[in-house]
């Protein structure tokens, strides 16, 4: 890419997205600077970092000398990915929308903008990296394994990734860090944001709580035992360990293991838990997926393949059949706390091939 662009950089306030828009700046590029406000409800909240985050974006467009324009997508994303987020928590599942907000906010909605403002090319701060390859685009693995998020936008299509550049992707944290203190941006030791983007730094029960009704029922062990009283399904996930009550309580030989969410009795309204991180229940060594998305626009082969059924996860050796209604995997290690709602993503090497959300898990007990 040598010829001068018009490029829409997707400013957040962050270091990864003012490295990115400086490193186009420095190639020539004619770069222009969005803030995007996908969320006001609690503009006056402690745990808003919105209007801090335009600052900050704002204080960086001003050194980069570059344009920042203020745009309110919040409207697009209560209707495509909050409302989506709280049907999979009411029915009991545990949604990702970092994935739904890459695939209708970041890369459709922000998109759009951009090409209506003439824009040949979109960027933003997330570490992955595309290929071409004659027509076609391939969404690779960013270059800092600590850092890589194509787990995240894995549900980018071809013409998506035909418009989108990752600067920083083939750089590592500690580079871009380096480069934001060389180059004096206000930012450059800005603490990297953790969580959900609306949900911000608050207690997630106390979130969920304005908006999913309670409905409290038994907390059993594996052996059916009422150990205490959950406060309603939605409000838990597999694998969680916190906030569950039963610190204390005390059974056969195990008295010093931990408990854990391992099952979700819907029907029953019954939340089973277990002692110990490695209890079978909690231990999966197939899955099926639905609700699919190929960033070549189609599914591979069936064959053997990695997957990641989180984030930070290391890829796990599975083998994949292609479903009617989505696919399958069987992996060669058992897996921890496959939970249906979450994506299972799947690589090929360094490549990101797309992947589904989990429908089911098949415990190893």
């Amino acid at each position: 890419m040598s010829s001068k662009q018009r490029i829409v950089v997707g400013l957040s306030g962050g270091v990864d997205s003012a490295v990115s828009a400086w490193l186009l700046k420095q190639q020539g590029h004619e770069v222009i600077g969005i803030f995007m406000k996908n969320w006001e409800d609690d503009d006056d909240s402690e745990y808003c970092s919105a209007n801090v985050d335009f600052v900050d974006a704002a204080a960086v467009a001003d050194v980069l000398g570059i344009e920042i324009e203020h745009v309110n997508f919040a409207a697009e994303y209560k209707d495509r990915v909050f409302a989506e987020f709280l049907r999979e928590y009411a029915a009991g599942r545990t949604p990702n929308p970092d994935v739904l907000c890459n695939a209708e906010i970041k890369f459709k909605a922000f998109l759009d903008h951009a090409m209506r403002l003439g824009a040949q090319k979109i960027a933003t701060g997330h570490y992955a990296r595309v290929r071409a390859t004659g027509e076609h685009f391939e969404l690779l693995k960013g270059l800092d394994p600590a850092k890589d998020q194509s787990y995240f936008l894995h549900r980018l299509t071809q013409a998506q990734l035909a418009r989108t550049l990752f600067p920083v992707g083939e750089l590592h944290k500690t580079e871009v860090r380096r480069i934001a203190t060389e180059i004096g941006l206000p930012n450059a030791k800005k603490k990297d944001s953790t969580g959900i983007c609306f949900i911000g730094e608050r207690p997630f029960r106390e979130f969920l709580n304005r908006y999913l009704q309670q409905r409290p029922g038994p907390m059993v062990d594996e052996h059916g035992r009422e150990l205490g009283r959950h406060v309603g399904l939605s409000f838990y996930t597999l694998g969680q360990r916190q906030g569950l009550g039963i610190g204390g309580v005390k059974t056969g030989g195990g008295e010093h293991q931990p408990w854990y969410v391992a099952r979700k009795d819907l029907e029953r309204n019954v939340l089973r838990v277990v002692q110990g991180h490695d209890h079978p229940w909690l231990l999966s060594q197939a899955l099926s997926a639905d609700d699919c998305s190929w960033i070549a626009g189609q599914a591979p082969a069936a064959g053997l393949l990695a997957a990641k059924t989180r984030y930070r996860q290391a890829d796990a050796s599975c083998r994949f059949v292609p479903t009617a209604d989505g696919f399958a995997l069987r992996f060669d290690q058992a897996q921890w706390a496959v939970t249906p709602g979450q994506s299972a993503v799947l690589y090929d090497g360094e490549r990101c091939l797309g992947g589904g959300v989990i429908a089911a898990a098949a415990p190893c007990a």
